[in-house]
């Protein structure tokens, strides 16, 4: 048995609970027919530590996520909070995970089963078989950006201000890690930016290219207006291979290319910081979709995104990329007998619950080994 790795859960609200036991119920798999087990802890974040502690997250959970292999993480948020004052909210929660960590590197993948083509709102030619990666950088731009605020003017109306700020270093980093993982597909990346606009556009198309030319001239690079492609993923989404841009483009793009999928609840997510001497890396892996309070505690959530995450993190966080295709075949053969909740059924598949669709995921896992 390999040395523990550790794990820390937050399952957070809404449907995140529900989606998070069926990942624990994968690793308790793995613990029993793999090689390798997990020392995983759980604490609070989002709307469910508020009402605990009156925050998003405490110090002492984010600590605890300081010395983890990993997190994985369920969902936050829900109506119940819209009023709580902004820094406490839950969303909060999740975006001081983010900078804290300094997971700069957001790894959206927008997969399209075969199972699931014609589920895709797109003409099923446009999708089959589409596989594009969506890397959005995740600690700077307009989420982040000082100054920011709504303020009273003189005349009693209100003026809003969100600041777009970038610098060399960040989108050089963000950067290379597209080259990177470009040269293990299809060796094509294609950059994101308003250049025609922002000023910030302007540095990050001069920087993209100038750091494609510093040792990655095998990879293709190609830049792109953010608007044209956004019309491109739904013309034509396959002339996409690694689309890297900034934070408030990449969690636009990326909510619109999970769409080609034909549901949310089927995309998983990464969020990477950098390497450090050892080569480790601090990394997040959550489900792109949100906590859906209006099914929570329902049984009707799809933790196929969830547990695809999973699978993300023993593939970029532990290297075990045959655990990682072990998984991901598992969900295609889950799939393609017919099986789906309810935001993915289709006429003549049988509809099961959260729970029988991580049964039915762990049975073809005993099936594949």
């Amino acid at each position: 048995m390999a040395a523990n790795k550790k794990l820390l859960f937050l399952p957070g609200d809404g449907i995140g609970p529900e989606v998070m036991g069926e990942v624990r119920n994968v690793i308790d798999w793995m613990a029993k027919n793999r090689t390798v087990s997990f020392d995983v802890t759980e604490g609070l974040v989002g709307g469910a530590c508020y009402e605990a502690h009156t925050c998003a997250i405490t110090d002492e959970t984010m600590a605890d996520a300081m010395n983890v292999d990993a997190v994985l993480l369920g969902a936050v948020g829900g109506p119940q909070w819209d009023n709580v004052e902004r820094h406490h909210r839950p969303e909060a929660g999740l975006l001081r995970l983010r900078k804290d960590l300094e997971l700069f590197a957001n790894l959206r993948p927008a997969t399209v089963f075969d199972a699931l083509a014609e589920a895709s709102s797109l003409k099923t030619d446009l999708v089959q078989g589409l596989d594009i990666l969506i890397l959005r950088e995740l600690t700077g731009g307009v989420y982040f950006g000082q100054p920011r605020g709504i303020e009273t003017l003189d005349d009693g109306s209100e003026r809003g201000v969100d600041t777009q700020v970038y610098t060399t270093p960040e989108i050089d980093r963000i950067c290379r890690v597209a080259f990177e993982l470009a040269r293990k597909r299809q060796n094509r990346v294609c950059s994101v930016e308003k250049a025609n606009v922002m000023e910030t556009g302007v540095l990050w198309r001069r920087v993209a290219t100038a750091t494609h030319q510093d040792g990655y001239e095998d990879v293709e690079l190609s830049h792109m207006y953010a608007d044209n492609c956004a019309m491109q993923l739904v013309r034509a989404p396959k002339q996409f291979d690694v689309i890297v841009t900034d934070n408030l483009f990449g969690d636009i793009l990326s909510d619109c290319a999970a769409m080609l999928t034909g549901s949310l609840g089927m995309l998983p997510s990464a969020s990477l910081g950098a390497e450090d001497e050892s080569g480790r890396r601090r990394a997040m892996y959550e489900p792109v979709h949100g906590s859906a309070p209006d099914i929570a505690g329902e049984g009707k959530a799809n933790p196929l995104a969830t547990i695809l995450s999973y699978a993300m993190c023993l593939r970029y966080s532990f290297d075990m990329g045959d655990d990682a295709d072990l998984i991901e075949q598992a969900a295609q053969n889950v799939l393609s007998r017919g099986l789906r909740t309810l935001d993915i059924m289709q006429d003549g598949m049988t509809a099961v619950s959260t729970a029988d669709m991580g049964k039915a995921l762990t049975e073809e896992l005993d099936k594949l080994v």
